[in-house]
């Protein structure tokens, strides 16, 4: 299949994220209509409610605003649809749709003219720290070097419940959070907008099939739970933090908004680019050992632009082999305890750094808690997300002569909300 070039226009350029070996799945609109089901080929976006009134898919349910009634189906369902499409979109392929003039006017449509939608339902969130070059990294700067890592961080992969209410789509601005924080000087905290506002490069697995109530799973099971992954920016007030998250943990900080990229990459397209975690330094417990490789090589990007700018700086690059724990194992111990787990689930890998500066994947990384700053081009000094900052991630996985994307991921910072009277000292 890694061979197949299909017929529609864009889709065999090696920059495009969207190649026949890619088909990931959207929910989109043009304007005056609702939102349906999709999937990215090229330039064009094939439109599944319409191959499904069209009689060319046997899955039905696309006219939905979600992919969650076709995850619920189950990988058997998956699959077969992600044939028939291969099959209808190849060269060589069906010519059912390639030969109908007015078939392919209605089922494929323009990407530059449609408006994308939260891809599926967020039954729930969960957000890990499983990078170890993250964890080193922020550990260094609050605890020193010798006390880098938690106890517990080579044996568990760490997490928190997440806001599923906040998880929003690429495109979705997003507004700075005020909160309580406490300055350094200060003996007691005050009221106001964050001023270390920060990004944290992640990648996101979407769960398809859930899990039952005080059943376990194992890493090979949790794997097949899996439907696919988007990038992830889970978006941080590192002030507020600071000073909230002993001894629970993030809160505030972290649920003001997470944003995702707008077409979740099945994992049969990943398959090709899966590798070996990282050595391990200590044995894990049994019920957490890959049965394979569990990670994937994808290239990541962490771009930055400062309103009014005419571009883009990127400021980051790294690679999802980074993980130290993989999605699969971060499901499992999801489940270990009995947790039930829900078709639409979104799993947060945490922040994705690498060794040297410019693989690190947050801002309080890269600036060593704002001692450092960075500059973008033009001049432009910044430690932290300023109002009207774009920060947009990108990432893809390269094989012989095309790539698998996700698309962009971004998000653009607005003013805080307006203090009110009621809230003064």
């Amino acid at each position: 299949m890694n061979n197949h070039k299909s017929w529609v226009g864009g889709a065999n350029t090696p920059d495009t994220d969207f190649p026949l070996q890619n088909l990931p799945y959207g929910v989109f609109s043009r304007a005056g209509e609702a939102p349906r089901c999709g999937v990215a080929i090229g330039d064009e976006v094939a439109d599944l409610a319409a191959l499904e009134q069209a009689g060319l898919i046997a899955v039905s349910g696309f006219a939905a605003p979600a992919l969650n009634p076709f995850m619920a189906r189950g990988k058997v369902a998956w699959a077969a649809l992600r044939a028939r499409l291969t099959s209808l979109l190849a060269e060589g392929g069906d010519p059912v749709l390639r030969d109908d003039a007015a078939l392919r006017e209605r089922v494929l449509l323009p990407q530059s003219g449609v408006i994308m939608h939260m891809p599926f339902t967020v039954a729930g969130y969960t957000d890990f720290y499983a990078g170890r070059h993250h964890a080193e990294n922020v550990g260094t700067m609050f605890r020193g070097a010798e006390n880098a890592l938690p106890p517990n961080w080579l044996s568990i992969p760490i997490g928190y419940n997440g806001r599923a209410s906040t998880v929003v789509v690429s495109g979705t601005p997003v507004r700075r959070p005020l909160g309580q924080i406490k300055p350094p000087e200060a003996e007691l905290p005050l009221f106001s907008p964050t001023k270390r506002l920060d990004i944290e490069l992640e990648f996101g697995a979407v769960l398809g099939q859930g899990s039952e109530m005080g059943t376990p799973l194992t890493v090979a099971e949790a794997d097949e739970l899996i439907f696919g992954y988007v990038l992830l920016n889970d978006w941080s007030a590192r002030d507020i933090q600071a000073w909230e998250y002993q001894p629970l943990g993030p809160f505030q900080a972290k649920a003001f908004a997470t944003t995702i990229s707008p077409w979740v990459v099945p994992k049969a397209a990943l398959e090709p680019f899966r590798v070996a975690a990282p050595e391990r330094a200590r044995p894990l417990l049994p019920y957490l050992r890959e049965p394979g490789p569990m990670l994937y090589d994808i290239e990541l990007e962490v771009r930055m632009r400062a309103e009014g700018q005419a571009r883009d700086t990127v400021i980051s690059r790294t690679n999802t082999s980074e993980l130290y724990y993989s999605a699969a194992q971060q499901l499992t111990h999801h489940a270990i305890g009995g947790c039930k787990m829900n078709v639409g689930d979104l799993l947060g890998s945490g922040t994705i750094s690498g060794p040297a500066r410019e693989n690190r994947g947050s801002l309080l990384e890269l600036t060593w808690g704002g001692k450092e700053p960075l500059t973008l081009d033009g001049g432009i000094e910044r430690r932290f997300i300023e109002d009207g900052d774009t920060l947009t991630l990108t990432g893809f996985a390269r094989g012989d002569g095309y790539r698998i994307g996700f698309g962009a991921c971004t998000g653009t910072i607005l003013p805080a909300p307006a203090l009110r009277a009621a809230w003064a000292p």
